[in-house]
């Protein structure tokens, strides 16, 4: 899936996030639970480098909590980083939060000293609910819809910690198209940007596949689909998306499936998994290795012509 969404806010913030991020003491980011990976910005792993890091999995009130664990170790593995799992009003959380920022970063808890701690993450991942809730007041701006902060802004959380906020940026390259489909799914890409059959069919695929049942019982349907235009078909037939002639209004139908999915309607969901993941990447790196050596050949040919 190609994804021609980078807005112009998007890359001052990336430039203004690498001035600032040698000022910092611990990194935070937010991921979505329903995809770590696929809702983990690459470039931000690229500057962090061994920078302390809490990545926090936000919306596990929508996410499969089993799913949720396996993610959690897997993420633990790598240096210097904690996860804590998160949904919106869970106060215990927001404690450890500014706990763990104190423990990894103990040379600098103290007043005089502040603990610099930085919060970044995709569009459309929750950061601006739990900055609200961090400092226990509406401070950032709320919205259903991708890049709604567009600035950068400190809040004070105590004497000891100081957060830093920065507007939800993507990259301008996804190289794992599955990745692609996971964020418009989720909603972390604007819907002008997305074709709703495309996402809905993925989609599709992806619950026949992992979460059969809850189509079943979602949809009232008679038994489980055999193709993800089957599954679209008869969701369309369920709920009335029809057009002329009595044909399956595909369109409206994705529609319906993408909604149920953002709002929880299908149950806990996650769409991938640590080992999906690592297959995947193999996939992504034996295809950019062959596009790489058809680049060089193509260079080879044009040389060897002017000779």
């Amino acid at each position: 899936m190609s994804i021609n969404w980078y807005p112009g806010h998007m890359h001052k913030a990336r430039k203004t996030i690498l001035k600032t991020l040698d000022k910092i003491d611990v990194l935070i980011e937010i991921v979505d639970a329903r995809l770590p990976y696929s809702s983990q910005n690459p470039v931000i792993g690229e500057w962090r480098k061994t920078k302390p890091t809490i990545v926090i999995l936000s919306k596990t009130d929508l996410a499969d909590p089993d799913k949720t664990l396996e993610w959690q170790t897997y993420l633990e593995r790598q240096s210097n980083v904690k996860t804590l799992a998160y949904q919106k009003d869970d106060k215990a959380k927001l404690k450890q939060i500014s706990e763990l920022c104190l423990k990894l970063a103990p040379n600098k808890a103290t007043e005089l000293k502040p603990v610099n701690a930085m919060i970044v993450g995709i569009p459309n991942v929750g950061k601006s609910t739990l900055i609200n809730a961090l400092a226990g007041k509406l401070i950032a701006k709320v919205g259903d819809e991708p890049a709604v902060t567009k600035q950068q802004q400190k809040i004070y959380l105590d004497n000891k910690v100081i957060l830093h906020d920065t507007p939800g940026i993507l990259w301008p390259k996804i190289e794992n198209p599955n990745s692609g489909y996971r964020l418009a799914i989720i909603g972390s890409i604007k819907n002008t940007a997305i074709e709703y059959e495309d996402i809905g069919f993925y989609a599709a695929e992806a619950l026949l596949r992992d979460y059969p049942q809850r189509l079943i019982e979602r949809y009232q349907l008679d038994q489980i689909p055999q193709s993800d235009i089957e599954c679209m078909e008869a969701i369309g037939a369920k709920r009335g998306a029809k057009q002329a002639g009595g044909r399956i209004n595909l369109h409206k139908a994705s529609e319906i499936l993408i909604h149920d999915l953002r709002s929880g309607q299908l149950g806990l969901v996650t769409l991938e998994t640590p080992n999906v993941i690592e297959k995947e990447l193999k996939e992504v790196a034996i295809q950019i290795a062959k596009k790489a050596e058809q680049k060089a050949n193509r260079t080879k040919k044009k040389q060897a012509s002017r000779h």
